[in-house]
């Protein structure tokens, strides 16, 4: 369980910068997301997006922070009634 002092919560402006270098769109566009600071030192970023928006969120997401070096990972995902994605991909603060 996470304490207030360890929440951060981030609008889409302010992930908003996070674009794609090969498109240049903007993958957190329509997005509804939440950055988590753990005390364990992994960052989790929560998303709900529709199915075909998640699945290019997680594609950048790993291009940006590797596996071999942030250890990133889509941690849980599920499909809300409505048709979209709810996931939260972690990582580590700094690369190892």
């Amino acid at each position: 369980m996470l304490n207030p002092a360890e929440l951060i919560e981030l609008s889409e402006g302010a992930l908003g910068a996070w674009t794609s270098e090969t498109t240049g769109k903007g993958v957190l566009r329509g997005a509804v997301a939440r950055l988590f600071l753990c005390s364990n030192g992994l960052l989790r970023t929560s998303f709900t997006q529709p199915r075909d928006d998640a699945r290019e969120t997680v594609r950048e997401f790993l291009d940006r922070y590797p596996k071999p070096a942030y250890m990133s990972e889509v941690e849980h995902w599920r499909e809300l009634s409505g048709g979209e994605i709810e996931f939260t991909m972690r990582r580590l603060r700094t690369a190892v």
